[in-house]
């Protein structure tokens, strides 16, 4: 039940008229009516991949993978080879992958789950240069902005947290930086930093902001989840509180910001479902949840008509978001993570941890 880092996923700067249901909604949610958008079939457009846990998707159908267990950024034309287009070093995770007027953004890391030793964002434009954008990891060791959460067991009695074993102590957010979403528009990114658990803005001159600090994700232990953790039955219906580890990001209209997160935990059904859809205004970093109950929430799409799209990870399935708020699985996909809306048509990446592949779904 401890936190951790996530895979997540980034979409395209499209601004659809979204107009989603209020705060609280559950998964599957019934609202009001309207049109809920139907898979009519997959077309495989990339193939082989190691990790594609993110990409970026452009004008014509050409695809940027991030192949987070290759270390490489890759262009796949629409027909020809694939072509390397960053190496980092062994173990360097290549993530956060989104496409913005012709210039690429991505981030790297270096690092596992207990430590970092570098985090930045990158860009390479359509001359080819790759330059660094901002260091990422910096921000996180001068602001860590999650410091202000407290996670783990937060009010239990004195004579039941004596019996918990210190793992499952509260603590607060720690340093730590893992991009894994990114969105551009009008030369302003926003980074789903999985690591910070907080949402980033980057101008164009490398200044980093704190967009918003995800809340913990409060779950509540139930007899079987104690036994399995091997907890005292006295945490029994007592709330922990998880990182929330927001794994992408995208903006909608009016600048609003959709993110996904999944909970820095486990994601093997044993404390439920508990990846969440949010929407978060920029301008004061007032988060409003959408949807929750998804099974691993690793990416979302918005399409022009609103809806958006989740990728469940752990579920092996698509779900759908309508502007109305309903929810529903558009379809099953093997282990798929990143979701992005482009050129009238849904492209998710799947078997993400074994051979990878991303294929283009027809919606209606």
């Amino acid at each position: 039940m401890t936190g951790g880092a996530a895979t997540g996923v980034d979409d395209g700067p499209s601004t659809p008229a979204y107009a989603p249901a209020g705060p609280g909604s559950g998964h599957p949610g019934h609202h009001h009516g309207g049109k809920v958008p139907a898979l009519r079939g997959t077309t495989t457009v990339a193939e082989h991949l190691a990790g594609p846990l993110t990409f970026g998707v452009g004008r014509h159908g050409s695809l940027v993978v991030g192949q987070a267990f290759a270390a490489q950024l890759t262009s796949v034309p629409k027909s020809g080879a694939p072509v390397p287009w960053y190496q980092g070093e062994e173990g360097t995770d290549v993530a956060a992958v989104s496409i913005a007027d012709g210039t690429t953004t991505f981030a790297t890391r270096v690092g596992d789950q207990e430590s970092v030793s570098s985090s930045l964002l990158m860009q390479r434009d359509r001359r080819g240069t790759i330059r660094q954008v901002a260091d990422l990891l910096a921000f996180e060791q001068s602001a860590n902005p999650d410091a202000v959460n407290t996670y783990g067991f937060t009010d239990l009695p004195a004579e039941c947290a004596a019996q918990v074993p210190p793992m499952f102590a509260p603590y607060t957010g720690a340093v730590d930086s893992h991009a894994y979403g990114s969105v551009t528009v009008h030369g302003l990114t926003y980074v789903a930093d999985a690591g910070a658990n907080a949402i980033l803005s980057v101008d164009r001159r490398g200044t980093v902001r704190t967009v918003a600090v995800l809340p913990p994700l409060e779950v509540t232990v139930t007899a079987e989840a104690a036994d399995t953790f091997g907890l005292p039955d006295c945490v029994v219906g007592e709330s922990y509180g998880f990182e929330p580890v927001p794994t992408d990001v995208e903006v909608g209209r009016h600048g609003a910001l959709y993110v996904t997160t999944l909970p820095g935990g486990p994601e093997d059904g044993s404390l439920g479902a508990n990846g969440a859809l949010h929407r978060i205004d920029p301008r004061t970093g007032r988060i409003t949840t959408l949807a929750t109950g998804f099974a691993g929430a690793t990416g979302v799409a918005l399409d022009p008509s609103g809806n958006a799209y989740v990728a469940e990870l752990q579920g092996n399935e698509v779900s759908v978001v309508t502007r109305w708020g309903k929810v529903r699985v558009l379809g099953a996909f093997t282990q798929p993570a990143g979701v992005e809306w482009a050129n009238g048509t849904l492209y998710v990446s799947t078997d993400v941890f074994g051979d990878g592949s991303i294929v283009a779904a027809k919606v209606r």
